[in-house]
């Protein structure tokens, strides 16, 4: 069994009701000024949505003059991560959306920087992923997926994010539940969610794996048929079947967050954070992340240092269990 969403949701949910009962009492925030987010992968993504979702509600609740989105992809997000600590140090006007994984692709990359050279800023949300095909694919099923899968792991090809994402490690999952060897998982990165469409639409592959928000539109139009969500529980008006349901004993869960410059002052610090505080107490956000099904994980810095720490400990224990990192 694994089971990493239903121990890790349940303190991930705790600390975030904590903090969001601190958020009302945020005094009123300065208004930042050309602030730039930095989605460390390829248009389309998660990192990418996530960055863009913050974009129209800073904007609208007025918390940000302007808000530019750049795309640096790369190594799973640590060539962004590293263009971050070299060009934006000190600076007070620039974030760096991170999450889960960023931990992976520092791990087995062996990134000389890691998120300990950043500054914390707020856990944003949490998001389940789904296992999809191409509309016009023969497999209707997920147990139709698991027995060609098992016959010939070669033959299944699985798009998703960069190596060791959250995508490949439910996919490794996946395979080790079923009786596959989660090496012979034959997984196809791609550096942003826009990639990986092209080649799931295209038919270059056999399934798409990916955050529920990323797809839900292909979804919802019949372009793709989702064959399977790693919630423990159907989610909230998604008829999609979880994976537990299909006799599957898995479930994943993944995370994203903000980081600040290194070296940031405190006072620019504070009117980031400020900022951020209020834009996840706003209606708008509320509201974009009941559409896209997000989890609302929101953690203040202080606290999300602490769960950083313990998220890569738990990172290198699952990657080195599925076999990525040695």
């Amino acid at each position: 069994m694994f089971s990493y969403s239903k121990r890790m949701l349940a303190g991930l949910l705790g600390g975030a009701v904590l903090s969001a009962m601190a958020v009302t009492a945020v005094p009123g925030a300065a208004q930042t000024r050309n602030l730039e987010l930095i989605a460390p992968a390829s248009a389309g993504g998660g990192w990418d949505q996530t960055a863009r979702a913050m974009q129209a509600v800073l904007q609208q609740a007025g918390l940000a003059t302007s808000v530019q989105v750049q795309n640096i992809a790369g190594a799973g997000g640590t060539v962004g991560l590293a263009q971050f600590v070299t060009s934006k140090k000190r600076r007070g006007d620039a974030i760096l959306v991170a999450g889960q994984t960023l931990q992976g692709a520092i791990i087995t990359n062996k990134s000389p920087v890691t998120l300990n050279e950043i500054t914390p800023l707020a856990r944003l949300v949490g998001e389940y992923e789904v296992i999809f095909v191409p509309a016009a694919s023969p497999i209707q099923s997920m147990t139709e997926l698991v027995a060609k899968l098992k016959g010939d792991p070669g033959s299944v090809s699985w798009a998703g994010g960069s190596i060791a994402s959250t995508d490949q490690i439910l996919a490794g999952l996946i395979a080790k539940a079923v009786g596959t060897d989660p090496a012979k998982v034959n997984y196809i990165a791609h550096s942003g969610g826009g990639e990986a469409v092209s080649a799931i639409l295209g038919g270059h592959v056999t399934v798409g794996i990916g955050g529920y928000g990323e797809y839900q539109s292909l979804i919802n139009d019949g372009k793709v048929r989702a064959l399977a969500i790693s919630s423990d529980e159907r989610l909230p008006d998604v008829s999609i079947p979880t994976l537990k349901e299909q006799g599957i004993d898995v479930s994943f869960f993944n995370w994203r967050g903000l980081m600040a410059p290194p070296g940031i002052r405190d006072a620019d610090l504070k009117v980031l954070a400020d900022a951020i505080a209020k834009m996840v107490a706003s209606p708008a956000w509320k509201e974009t992340v009941a559409k896209r099904q997000w989890t609302d994980l929101y953690q203040p810095a202080p606290e999300f240092a602490a769960f950083i720490k313990d998220d890569r400990a738990r990172m290198e224990g699952i990657l080195t269990d599925l076999g990525l990192v040695k």
